[in-house]
């Protein structure tokens, strides 16, 4: 009998894999923090053989050059892919022994699309087909996005992922599990995924790589990409030199004084805790990202690549489990880091900073009230997401551009609201660090029209 189980990265929106058998195990994709890799095998009571990688990842750091070397597994890599390690060089339609006594082995796929390297790994056991690890080739309901590598290969990329999509349906049976490492909120995805789990079959019938001829599925493709993540420019080279190993150690504590120090120094200064407690009370010029949001694809997005930045945690294990989240995106060590009560932030005579929260019926009210008023209003959801509607007179400025965009809006109070209000209470936290006035709309957007607020799409 064989296993799989799945190790999710939630944050990131990515899944990574321990499969095999009795004895010996697999482990596909893995994220930089290994320890959770390890721990998983031990639960199993199996040895990691083998360490695999469908690509070279542009959305996080990988983790499959420490787990071999902690394991004395053998370092699985697509022989396209352009590295600066030792790897045992992957071709499609190389065959790797997992488990030699439960009959399980690995049989290597070209899927070029996501990656021009992309390489899918079909799991046998006893000769017969029972899943395949997609990575970013065939995700559920949609495949990865071909423009992540090089811009005048984004079409060919395109083409690319539709011939493997059809590659795995014609090859692999309808049963044949698809286990895909991005999909589930990941920006490598090319669209939304609905579900946690698939088949070729399912595939076969609701993917559009499969449903769609190659131009009409290309020009529908490339016409929905999204914005990509600014530090996705710095994860491929991190993984194509190979990682360092990671520090989890707690950091140096900062006190009032060197918040205070840090911060007149341009440093970030990031407090962790949930928007609502933010806006009560908060260091003046600290910025806002929730640990139970998605702290690294945010933050790392915004923050200047490699300034230091010091993390204000509710507690040590918040603290603990950020900085675990930060280190698979390449924000290895923060410089500092404070813990405990907000009032302890801050220096003896000073005083926490704080905004308000309101709803989308607030601000119809406002409006209706104090039309033409100096009210300035400001969604900071992504292009495609405005597309789908947007508030009438609202300015438009997308959070992960908003830092080095501060200039553009105009005077006033200004009212900032995005999907649900995660994104909005960064951007207020941004705002507020600027000396703006500013309300953070903590609510669903769902609920703008229905609170009378004129909605448009164009």
């Amino acid at each position: 009998m064989f296993f799989v189980d799945t190790i999710e990265v939630a944050g990131l929106g990515n899944r990574s894999y321990l499969a095999g058998g009795g004895r010996e195990a697999v482990v596909i994709d893995p994220p930089r923090d290994v320890d959770r890799v390890i721990a998983a095998a031990a639960r199993r009571g199996v040895r990691i053989s083998h360490v695999v990688e469908t690509h070279v990842h542009n959305d996080y750091v990988t983790g499959g050059p420490e787990l071999a070397r902690l394991t004395g597994a053998a370092y699985l890599v697509p022989a396209g892919a352009r590295v600066s390690f030792e790897r045992t060089p992957v071709r499609d339609g190389d065959t790797t022994v997992v488990d030699a006594d439960a009959g399980l082995a690995l049989r290597a796929l070209a899927t070029p699309g996501h990656t021009p390297h992309h390489t899918s790994y079909v799991l046998e056991e006893g000769g017969a087909v029972v899943a395949v690890f997609t990575g970013g080739s065939l995700l559920i309901g949609t495949v990865g996005r071909p423009d992540l590598v090089e811009p005048r290969l984004t079409e060919d990329l395109a083409r690319a992922q539709h011939a493997s999509a059809h590659r795995l349906a014609d090859e692999l049976p309808d049963e044949t599990a698809v286990l895909p490492t991005h999909g589930f909120g990941s920006f490598c995805s090319a669209g939304r995924t609905e579900g946690g789990a698939t088949t070729i079959g399912k595939e076969r019938s609701v993917n559009e790589a499969l449903t769609r001829d190659v131009d009409t599925f290309v020009a529908d493709l490339l016409a929905g990409l999204d914005e990509v993540p600014a530090y996705y420019a710095h994860m491929g080279p991190a993984n194509a030199a190979g990682p360092a190993p990671v520090d989890l150690t707690p950091p140096a504590v900062a006190d009032a004084d060197e918040i205070a120090a840090r911060l007149a120094a341009g440093e970030w200064v990031v407090d962790l805790r949930n928007r609502v407690a933010f806006a009560e009370g908060h260091v003046a010029g600290s910025f806002n990202f929730e640990a139970e949001g998605q702290l690294a694809t945010y933050l790392a997005w915004l923050i200047p690549w490699g300034r230091p930045v010091t993390l204000l945690a509710e507690s040590a294990g918040q603290l603990a489990a950020a900085q675990r989240e930060l280190v698979r995106v390449g924000i290895d060590r923060p410089a500092t880091a404070a813990t405990g009560e907000p009032s302890t932030w801050v220096r003896e005579g000073e005083r926490l900073a704080t905004f308000r929260r309101a709803t989308f019926a607030d601000l119809a009210d406002l409006a209706g009230r104090h039309p033409g008023d100096g009210l300035v209003v400001l969604d900071v959801r992504r292009s495609s997401e405005r597309a789908g509607g947007f508030i009438e007179g609202s300015v438009h400025i997308p959070v992960h551009a908003l830092h080095g965009r501060l200039g553009e809006i105009p005077a006033g109070e200004v009212w900032v609201h995005c999907a649900g209000g995660m994104r909005a209470a960064i951007a207020a936290s941004l705002l507020d660090a600027a000396g703006r006035q500013v309300v953070a709309v903590d609510d669903a957007f769902t609920a703008a029209e229905k609170s009378g607020l004129t909605v448009r799409t164009a």
